[in-house]
């Protein structure tokens, strides 16, 4: 009898079911087609009566100023350089400048002047990517917002090829099968990875796991089946590209293994303003009463600045009792916000605990032309930050002619700090005592060999020009063009 019931439920239920799927496909088909429509209304035909290909950058943050910026505006300009029957957008939510003030903006810090106008499509659901909108399942928040941001981005311009170069990966879908384009990414970090899957399984307590979450088995589990099904979808929603660029080896290797989409996947390392830095002489240092460490990032949890202050304090304490010359270590970073302001309060009340606080300095905000000057002056460029995806950063401390110590993981071991026809370039280090022992081993060093190996890090660092971004970032889009 129960049996019965059981099949007497089951046939009407896959039968709902079956309608449903096809009612879903159906409706997804009409409003393909709606879209389609509404293309063709919208386009309008060139001077040479033809449709100008039209190429949008998903980019809502288009005029924040950081690495992703330079990425996307040489990205456009590169285009514009090889097709001339382009037309280039940026979806935006920055709404408080126009088009003009954001294309100046991107001259002003980065040099790049465009060849020909870009159309901005001004967005006005951009707060519904924003992090603080989701206090908890933050990525799952801020990936279903991006899904309607994306939304109002193909109703108010449908492109002919779609390229989400800010990591909103849950749009690409929507583009493609909704929308009918061919889409691409450049994708500069996983929004999930395998090693944040590791640290919530062995319950670390890092910046994005709090001891909330690690002291409990039934969160950490809770936490850890989340990761799992989000990884999931981010799988799926990033093997539909018909194109994936990433930043570096480290990133790819994430991707690859999430995405599983090796056939139409290759690394395009980020344009780095070299030749800036490069014009700075790289000479043999004159005899000094000081040393200066440097570092440059910003403010965030994640660079690991209490790092750099501890291995400091055991490097004066343990390497240099009584010994001259002096020792400076520089801070360099932007600040945001109110959060990254109090952090550097506890930075610098930390180092009053560790009791260097008159041989640390804090440099907030600074001027371009003052950081190139503190990078010419220092002797050995510092960088802390765990699985850094890339390191602008530190490739900019290597074109200065620093010696760069870096983090002994993501782009910085995979990409940068790699020995160079043979020679090393940098050093590498993980913890404390790692890091204070490199760093007075780069200081024991002679002026001359300390300068060979500047010599070899600027050398190397030419595999991240402009020019070599754009040949590696053509080649990989191409398909999107044929």
């Amino acid at each position: 009898a129960c049996f019965r019931l059981l099949c007497s439920l089951l046939i009407p239920a896959l039968f709902l079911s079956g309608i449903l799927c096809i009612c879903l496909v159906v409706l997804l088909w009409v409003i393909r087609l709606w879209i389609q429509q509404r293309k063709k209304q919208l386009s309008s035909a060139g001077r040479d009566g033809k449709r100008p290909l039209l190429v949008a950058f998903f980019h809502p943050y288009c005029n924040a100023g950081g690495g992703g910026e330079r990425v996307l505006w040489c990205a456009i300009r590169t285009l514009q350089k090889k097709y001339r029957n382009v037309t280039c957008v940026v979806y935006t939510g920055d709404r408080d400048a126009t088009g003009e003030e954001i294309v100046e903006g991107a001259f002003r810090r980065f040099n790049i002047k465009l060849i020909h106008p870009v159309k901005f499509v001004f967005l006005e659901k951009r707060y519904l990517v924003e992090a603080s909108l989701y206090p908890h399942f933050t990525l799952l928040g801020q990936s279903l917002g991006s899904v309607f941001l994306g939304w109002e981005a193909l109703l108010k311009c449908v492109p002919d090829i779609y390229i989400d170069s800010m990591g909103y990966a849950f749009t690409l879908p929507l583009f493609k099968y909704l929308g009918g384009c061919r889409v691409g990414c450049y994708v500069h970090y996983p929004t999930i990875s395998t090693d944040m899957l590791s640290v919530v399984r062995d319950r670390d307590t890092r910046f994005n796991n709090t001891a909330f979450i690690t002291n409990s088995p039934f969160f950490s589990k809770f936490k850890l089946v989340y990761y799992y099904f989000f990884a999931f979808m981010y799988g799926l929603v990033g093997s539909c590209s018909d194109v994936i660029m990433v930043n570096s080896s480290w990133t790819l290797n994430h991707i690859l293994s999430l995405w599983r989409a090796g056939a139409c996947t290759s690394v395009v390392y980020p344009p780095c303003d070299v030749q800036t830095f490069l014009d700075i002489p790289l000479e043999v240092e004159k005899s000094t009463s000081e040393y200066s460490i440097v570092s440059v990032s910003q403010f965030r949890p994640e660079k690991d600045h209490p790092l750099q202050i501890r291995a400091f304090a055991k490097l004066l304490k343990e390497k240099r009792v009584g010994q001259q010359p002096s020792l400076k270590l520089i801070l360099i970073g932007g600040c945001r916000n109110q959060q990254d302001e109090e952090r550097v309060n506890n930075l610098k009340r930390l180092c009053e605990e560790l009791g260097v606080g008159n041989d640390v300095m804090f440099r907030i905000n600074i001027p371009f032309e003052e950081l190139k000057r503190h990078l010419a002056e220092a002797t050995i460029g510092l960088h802390t930050m765990w699985n850094e995806h890339f390191g602008i950063g530190v490739v900019e401390c290597m074109a200065a002619g620093t010696v760069i110590l870096a983090h002994n993981s993501g782009g910085p071991k995979l990409d940068i700090v790699v020995p160079y026809e043979g020679h090393v370039t940098g050093f590498l280090a993980e913890n404390e005592d790692n890091y204070a022992e490199t760093m007075a081993y780069i200081l024991s060093l002679s002026p001359e060999k300390r300068l060979e190996i500047r010599e070899n890090a600027r050398r190397s660092v030419h595999r991240f020009s402009n020019q070599h971004f754009e040949d590696t970032f053509l080649l990989s889009v191409e398909p999107l063009f044929k």
